[in-house]
């Protein structure tokens, strides 16, 4: 199976919703790559002190309507997202390790060699109770 990394730009842009508050919303564009691996896609990029966790590598892997989120470094987390399923995953942090239950509402992307969006609308619940509604959205943009 070949695969081919490409270097490209992503723009990603996340949005919390709480209750009754207005979207807390933060808007991220760094440089990593793409990779195409036979019906998977995977994006990568490094953290950096604006996001509070230089020193993590993040991946977004995409395979069989199913998005993978993996960061390892000084943040280790994995997260599954899948349309009208719910996962549970373990975060650890610094601090501790917490069971966070994402439910995914809409995973959408047109990623192509030529880059594309993905857009992910889930709710987040952190030791069984519910924080907020979130959304990314990312821009991928060959370089």
């Amino acid at each position: 199976m070949e695969e081919r990394t490409l270097p490209v730009v992503l723009s990603i842009r996340g949005e919390q919703y709480f209750d009754d508050v207005d979207p807390d919303e933060t808007e991220l564009i760094t440089e990593g790559t793409m990779t195409l691996a036979g019906d998977e896609i995977r994006l990568s990029y490094e953290e950096s002190e604006l996001t509070g966790m230089k020193g993590t590598t993040t991946a977004f892997s995409l395979r069989n309507g199913q998005v993978v989120l993996t960061r390892t470094g000084t943040v280790n987390s994995r997260m599954v997202f899948e349309e009208g399923r719910q996962h549970t995953s373990l975060y650890e942090t610094p601090f501790g390790e917490l069971t966070v239950d994402i439910q995914t509402s809409r995973l959408r992307h047109n990623l192509t060699e030529r880059g594309g969006i993905m857009e992910i609308r889930y709710s987040i619940a952190v030791e069984h109770t519910v924080t907020g509604r979130n959304c990314f959205k990312i821009r991928v943009r060959v370089k």
